[in-house]
C-alpha cells in the first residue's frame, strides 16, 4: 500500500514576517510537510533560508523546495548546503528541483552557457548526487571538475533528490538520475502517463524509484481562481481548462487526490488560491489529512 502524504505551502505573497511562526504552526496542526516555491521577485522567502528556518525552529515537520532551480548554481555549493541542513534535520529534508524558474523575468538570476541549460541540469545533478553519496569526489565533466572533494559527514539517512518537470525530457530525467518526482499542473490521466514514462526511464537505465516516489502540487482556489493563477495554468498548459488543473472546491481537491492516488501517486503539496491561510488550513485538515495513512 503506498503511504500518502500530504503537505502545504505558503499562501502567495507570503513574506518574511508572516512566514515567520508558519513552521511551528503547521507542525502544532499535525501537518506532514511544508514546501517553498522559488520566486526570487516577490514577497516570499528564499526557499534555503526558508527551509532553514522552518527547520531550526520545529522538531517533526518536514520542509522541502517545490522547486528550486539547480542550473545556474554551483552543485557544490547545493550539495554542502543539503548536507548542512541534512545533519541539523534528520530525515526532513526534501529537495525538489527544477530547470528554469517559472517566470522568465528570473531566469537571467541563474546563468548558464546559452543553449546549455538542460547539458548543466544533468551534470550538476550528477555531481550533486555524488557528493551526498560518496565521502570523496573526483569529477571531471563539461562544466564542472572537482578533485577530492569531501563536504563532510554525511546523513545517516541517504538524502533522496527528486525533480519536477513535464516534458519529455524531464521525465526521462527523472528516470535517469533521481529518486523521485514532483509534477504540477497534471490532470490524473496526464500524471500516470510520467509516472509510468519515468518508471520506464529508470527502468532503460538500469535504476528503480520506489512507487512511493511521485508527487503533485495541487492549487485549491475554492474563492475562485485568481488571474495570475490562470495565466499561469494557461501558460503551463496551452489548450488544457484550468478547472482540469486547479481544483475549484474542496470536494473537487479531494476528488482530484483521490483519482491521483489511482493513478499511482502518492505525495501531495496543496497550495492555497488566495491569501486566507487561517481558511485554507482548516478546510486542509478537515476535507484533505483523513486521506493520509
Amino acid at each position: 500500500m503506498l503511504k500518502i502524504r500530504l503537505g502545504v505551502a505558503p499562501a502567495a505573497g507570503t513574506g518574511p514576517a508572516e512566514f515567520a511562526g508558519l513552521a511551528q504552526r503547521l507542525e502544532e496542526a499535525g501537518v506532514d510537510s511544508l514546501w517553498l516555491s522559488e520566486l526570487v521577485y516577490s514577497p516570499e522567502v528564499d526557499p534555503m533560508i526558508g527551509m532553514a528556518h522552518a527547520l531550526a525552529t520545529t522538531s517533526k515537520l518536514k520542509v522541502g523546495t517545490g522547486v528550486a532551480i539547480l542550473p545556474g548554481r554551483h552543485p557544490v555549493l547545493v550539495a554542502k548546503q543539503l548536507l548542512t541542513l541534512a545533519g541539523l534535520a534528520p530525515k526532513r529534508v526534501l529537495p525538489v528541483f527544477g530547470l528554469r524558474p517559472a517566470r522568465a523575468a528570473e531566469h537571467d538570476l541563474f546563468p548558464v552557457p546559452p543553449g546549455r541549460r538542460a547539458a548543466v541540469f544533468d551534470e550538476s545533478l550528477t555531481l550533486v548526487r555524488r557528493l551526498l553519496e560518496e565521502d570523496s569526489v573526483t569529477f571531471s565533466g563539461e562544466f564542472f571538475q572537482v578533485d577530492g572533494v569531501s563536504l563532510g559527514p554525511r546523513p545517516a539517512k541517504r538524502l533522496d533528490v527528486w525533480l519536477g518537470g513535464s516534458a519529455p525530457a524531464a521525465l526521462r530525467r527523472t528516470g535517469r538520475l533521481a529518486d523521485g518526482w514532483l509534477g504540477s499542473f497534471h490532470t490524473p490521466a496526464e500524471a500516470r502517463a510520467a509516472r509510468i514514462a519515468i518508471q520506464e526511464a529508470a527502468a532503460e537505465a538500469g535504476r528503480e524509484i520506489e512507487e512511493d516516489h511521485f508527487g503533485l502540487s495541487l492549487a485549491v482556489a475554492d474563492q475562485g481562481i485568481p488571474d495570475e493563477l490562470a495565466a499561469v495554468a494557461a501558460r503551463r498548459r496551452p489548450g488544457v481548462r484550468v478547472e482540469d488543473l486547479v481544483a475549484t472546491s474542496w470536494a473537487e481537491a479531494r476528488r482530484l487526490v483521490e483519482q491521483h492516488i489511482e493513478a499511482g501517486l502518492s505525495k501531495f503539496v496543496i497550495r492555497p488560491g488566495h491569501g486566507d491561510f487561517d481558511a485554507f488550513l482548516e478546510k486542509f485538515q478537515a476535507e484533505l489529512v483523513p486521506l493520509q495513512n
